[in-house]
């Protein structure tokens, strides 16, 4: 069942937690909540939940209007980063236990149990306590738990935040393909960036109460609509210089630069971004029409790449991410002056 939010306005006191959010879920669809500590992405989430009733707004489950219902009434299965079990109940009575609220008889409901145990790769763990568990198979008691009922959406509200990196990546591909396979409504709540271009169908991003952008992993990371979006979704090189009227712009410390489309009219403010590992350094740097040189100032070994800081003659500096291969060396060390250049192409101009 698809989600609508519409114009949602959420204030505590003086604190507008909440202001007019606009978003779309589609049947079936995973959808990601990104943003920073404080943007308002765990209040919408209690919103949508009904957890916490908008000052203004209107949340639908399909053609149902539920913004005044209370939580047990919207049929919404939630994952908390915290798990939230009984720690006195068995795994299988862990998941039974909305069933139980919902009266079904018992020889259904250990008919559904089974199969969401299943489905998490869980059968034979149904006599255990949460305390016997560890905290991968305990989130996974947690997620049966809030698919055992057929919710009509699904909320996952940082849910791998306790899990050790390995297990948190293994977790993410678990839920996807389990989503997919239900083919669940789902609203996922991060603020973890690889996590949100891993999962989502689409990614919305938070800032401050309002969404900023929504769009594909790939628009997002790619044609970001506004400078936070770039800076926040992940490592950006933002340059802020003046448009030429024709494809190509004045950065100060780099001059004039080629772009791919022109920037805006000519003295207009622009900010354009340029992705670490969209600049080249060393030889492959000669043939590009944007050129310049750098010292490098830091190396940071990243296993399979290798992260250099770049500092221009003007000051401007510069991150560059590029490729390792065990058979090549570094391409210079820290304090080696190297010429760098990137394609106009690789050049997106911000909101533009």
């Amino acid at each position: 069942m698809d989600l609508t939010v519409r114009g949602v306005v959420r204030r505590f006191g003086p604190v507008t937690a909440l202001a007019g959010v606009d978003l779309t879920v589609a049947e079936g669809e995973l959808l990601t909540i990104l943003g920073p500590s404080g943007s308002g992405k765990t209040t919408l989430l209690k919103v949508v939940a009904g957890f916490e009733i908008p000052d203004e707004g209107t949340v639908r489950l399909g053609s149902e209007d539920v913004t005044l219902a209370p939580p047990r009434q919207r049929d919404v299965g939630m994952v908390f980063q915290n798990y939230a079990l009984f720690p006195h109940l068995t795994v299988a009575q862990n998941v039974a236990f909305p069933l139980e609220m919902r009266r079904m008889p018992k020889p259904e409901r250990d008919r559904r149990v089974a199969e969401a145990l299943a489905l998490v790769e869980l059968a034979g763990y149904e006599a255990r306590l949460p305390r016997q568990l560890s905290g991968g198979q305990q989130q996974r008691v947690a997620l049966a738990r809030a698919i055992v009922f057929n919710p009509r959406l699904l909320l996952l509200d940082e849910p791998f935040g306790a899990l050790d990196r390995k297990l948190r990546e293994s977790m993410q591909l678990e839920v996807r393909r389990l989503q997919r396979r239900l083919k669940l409504t789902t609203l996922f709540i991060t603020h973890d960036q690889e996590e949100a271009l891993i999962l989502s169908d689409r990614v919305a991003v938070m800032n401050a109460g309002r969404i900023e952008q929504v769009g594909t992993p790939g628009d997002v990371y790619a044609r970001p609509a506004t400078r936070f979006v770039a800076d926040f979704v992940g490592e950006s090189n933002l340059l802020e210089g003046r448009a030429s009227g024709d494809a190509a712009a004045e950065v100060p410390g780099l001059g004039r630069i080629a772009l791919a489309r022109a920037a805006g009219a000519a003295g207009d403010r622009t900010t354009l971004l340029l992705r670490p590992e969209a600049l080249r350094v060393g030889a492959e740097a000669a043939a590009l029409p944007n050129r310049a040189h750098g010292r490098i100032v830091e190396t940071v070994f990243l296993g399979l790449s290798v992260k250099l800081r770049l500092r221009l003659d003007g000051g401007l500096e510069l991150l560059a991410r590029l490729p390792l291969r065990p058979s090549e060396p570094l391409p210079a060390a820290e304090g080696e002056t190297v010429p760098l250049g990137f394609a106009p192409e690789d050049v997106h101009v911000v909101g533009g």
